[in-house]
């Protein structure tokens, strides 16, 4: 490897560049496949990083490197290269123990729960914004929707009157938009300066005469030593919050449109399966990080990926790079709406994490929500299109202009239920075999309340015992209102959910789930052929009763590796009758696709679920049949396969203390650490529930911890110091938390 290849030598890297601003993923891929790590004169010099793994590491070492300004020293923030202007915002820019103040302050106002509260308000607001432009049938997304909501909500949210809200939006924008010395970043300091003055001016009438708002819950907390914090930090913390829940979502909002106006296709996905905007959304993050760069100063003499860093100079990390590097996101410059992309890096990791990723995700759902839906053959006019001048620490479009065939405004009315997902206590009412490995699951509500209502193509997440998700189709009748049904396939040469599935589902067990989603949607047609291979029956089998009990045209063709293998044929052939072919590979070979896809009529919706090799041979005859614009696919994948391998029979009773309430809970091998933890601590910090976010890392006191995330190196597992508490457990009797 050359010196340049270890990072020892001097490269011309500048992500503010003219080459980064064109085209930033692929700037980062030639240095990465070239020299990951590497050291630049630019600005001041620094050392730059761009694999996933790099990135991880210097974000997470805060006893390493460092984000206070006072480590950096010199003028202006130390957390972007180059430094830039402004207060020093707590608690981002500082290290813990002195951020952890700052972070257990805002904490409770943005957990889930606290989020989800926040719903309807949102919604309020994007209709109303909305309203405001639908009848004329063009519109600027930044200057009409992306900005003014986020921040209308935000300051809503905080307490600020309604005559701020348009005030203070547009120098927020102006900040991050603006070049450097330019009168409009005049402007936007302008701004800030009455941000300031005017947050001073609400702490103080909230402290007088306290109101339902976040403002008023922050001027009422007091530090650990008892004290009132002071108005300097509470400007400090709001000003930060102000920041970034406007111009992050501003920038995601708009990057995610222009994409859906320039492919139509994932738009119409989109339209037709609304539950996909859920998943959509991490990928939406991962492709277009609002924020693609920050920076640390290392405090001590060390290395990072082989390149040596010395005391006091400048590591950027760009959350950009990692975000597309393809050992961690396969074919990474894709925008796959079905991929897990829930370990993007856009929100960051660490001490740093964004804390208000629920409240950003919630308000992008909502606008993108209503814009596909109230406008959604609205059409982005590419001329007009202006970008930041530059992308090397923030990213998005100044203008979005956009026309679309006008609407009626829709003031009071609601277009979707959005937020978090519905989690569902069920109960396994019966387990029987289904085929040969394959059993049939029947799950109702824990407390024989109705469920809630499902349409052929849905699925469930399931939330495992040892914390595992994985997800399966609705293969019941929709109108059986109280209980849910699904097939389970135990794969020998999986990750182990199926095992643990099979293992744990017996009459009685509790399981706890999400939804019912559909990113599979039934849509209308004259008439149907239904394609099966294997388990990916479950979807097909509520496609095919639909449509019988439509009393539809359809044909159905189900495969299988042999007869004793496919499940639920004979409930099939009951429903399809001669109208079902049944084609067993041992016995039959591989049904004619090009004969069957050819024969179709032109408007006939093609459906086809099950292994990947057969949707990639019903896809190729689709394309050579001239039928490629009617298939509709659901694959079942194997999900993440950076997740850690583990056996859940191996789960012990444990309990947990905790050390800063004093408390002690029973942990039993059936509930997951954080099930626990949740019900008994209120503001508790954590996301993807996986195990490699690092939302909810917290430090351990006593005990031995079993880490089972994907995060920690084997260093930090050794040492059990921290732990992921959503997926981890306890090899002790005892383990006792910082909490």
């Amino acid at each position: 490897m050359t010196a340049a290849q270890h990072g020892t030598a001097t490269a011309s890297f500048d992500h503010h560049s003219a080459e980064c601003n064109a085209a930033p993923t692929a700037y980062y891929r030639a240095y990465r496949e070239t020299c990951p790590v590497g050291r630049t004169d630019t600005h001041g010099g620094f050392v730059y990083t761009t694999r996933y793994a790099d990135v991880v590491r210097v974000a997470r070492d805060d006893d390493t490197f460092s984000s206070a300004r006072a480590t950096a020293g010199g003028e202006g923030t130390a957390i972007v290269i180059p430094r830039g202007p402004g207060l020093e915002q707590y608690p981002i820019e500082l290290d813990p123990p002195a951020a952890t103040r700052y972070r257990d302050l805002i904490n409770p106002l943005l957990t889930q729960d606290a989020v989800a509260e926040l719903a309807p308000m949102v919604a309020r607001h994007t209709t109303r914004v909305v309203d405001a432009f639908i009848e004329a049938g063009s519109v600027d997304f930044v200057r009409d929707l992306t900005n003014p909501l986020p921040a209308a909500v935000t300051l809503d949210w905080l307490g600020f009157p309604e005559a701020d809200w348009a005030r203070l939006a547009g120098p927020i924008h102006d900040i991050f938009a603006a070049l450097p010395g330019s009168e409009r970043a005049r402007r936007g300091a302008e701004g800030l300066a009455y941000l300031d003055q005017r947050i001073r001016e609400l702490v103080a009438e909230r402290r007088a005469a306290p109101a339902a708002d976040a403002v008023s819950y922050l001027a009422a907390q007091r530090r650990p030593d008892g004290e009132l914090f002071s108005v300097d930090e509470l400007v400090s913390v709001i000003g930060l919050l102000i920041a970034g829940g406007v111009d992050t979502t501003t920038s995601l909002t708009g990057s995610t449109l222009v994409h859906l106006s320039r492919h139509p296709e994932q738009r119409q996905r989109l339209i037709d399966s609304p539950d996909l905007l859920t998943n959509a959304t991490e990928e939406f993050l991962r492709v277009f990080a609002p924020s693609q760069s920050m920076a640390r100063t290392a405090r001590t003499d060390t290395e990072v990926g082989g390149c040596p860093v010395s005391a006091g100079e400048r590591v950027l990390i760009p959350w950009v790079a990692a975000n597309h590097d393809p050992a961690v996101f396969a074919e990474p410059e894709r925008v796959d709406l079905d991929r897990d992309a829930a370990r993007h890096l856009s929100f960051g990791i660490g001490s740093h994490r964004c804390a208000g990723a629920h409240l950003a995700r919630l308000m992008f759902r909502e606008m993108i929500t209503q814009i596909l839906t109230r406008l959604p053959d609205y059409r982005v006019v590419e001329e007009g299109l202006v970008g930041y001048p530059t992308h090397g620490n923030q990213t998005g479009w100044d203008a979005i202009p956009a026309v679309f065939t006008p609407g009626p405004r829709a003031t009071g009315t609601r277009t979707a239920a959005l937020g978090r997902a519905v989690e569902l206590d069920l109960v396994v009412e019966t387990v029987t075999a289904a085929a040969e490995g394959v059993i049939d699951v029947r799950l109702r509500a824990a407390t024989g309340d109705p469920l809630p209502s499902w349409a052929p193509g849905a699925h469930l997440e399931v939330r495992l015992p040892s914390g595992r998700v994985r997800q399966y189709s609705l293969c019941g009748d929709p109108e059986q209102a109280d209980r849910y049904r699904i097939g389970v396939l135990r794969e020998t040469a999986g990750r182990g959910g199926s095992a643990e599935l099979h293992a744990v589902a017996a009459t009685g067990a509790a399981l706890t789930v999400r939804g019912p989603r559909n990113h599979f949607p039934l849509v209308d047609a004259p008439d149907y052929l239904f394609l099966a291979g294997g388990i990916g029956v479950t979807p097909i089998l509520a496609m095919v009763r639909a449509a019988a009990r439509r009393q539809l045209p359809y044909r159905v063709v189900y495969g299988g590796r042999s007869a004793v293998s496919m499940a639920f044929a004979e409930e099939l052939r009951a429903v399809a009758g001669d109208r079902a072919t049944l084609l067993p590979q041992d016995e039959a070979g591989l049904p004619d696709l090009d004969g069957l896809i050819g024969g179709t009529g032109a408007d006939t919706a093609i459906y086809c679920c099950g292994p990947g090799a057969m949707i990639d041979a019903v896809q190729r005859a689709c394309d050579r049949t001239g039928r490629a614009g009617q298939l509709h696919v659901e694959r079942f994948t194997a999900g993440d396969d950076l997740e850690v391998a583990f056996d859940p029979a191996t789960n012990t009773a444990f309990e947990v203390h905790l050390a800063r309430t004093g408390v002690t809970l029973s942990v039993p091998p059936e509930k997951r650490l954080i099930e626990v933890l949740r019900a008994a601590v209120p503001g508790l910090t954590y996301d993807c529930e996986k195990g490699y976010c690092g939302a909810c890392e917290t430090r351990v006191l006593a005990g031995t911890p079993e880490h089972r995330d994907s995060l920690l190196t084997e260093e930090e597992r050794q040492a059990g110091r921290s732990m992921m508490i959503c997926v981890g457990r306890c090899t002790s009797d005892r383990l006792v938390l910082d909490l």
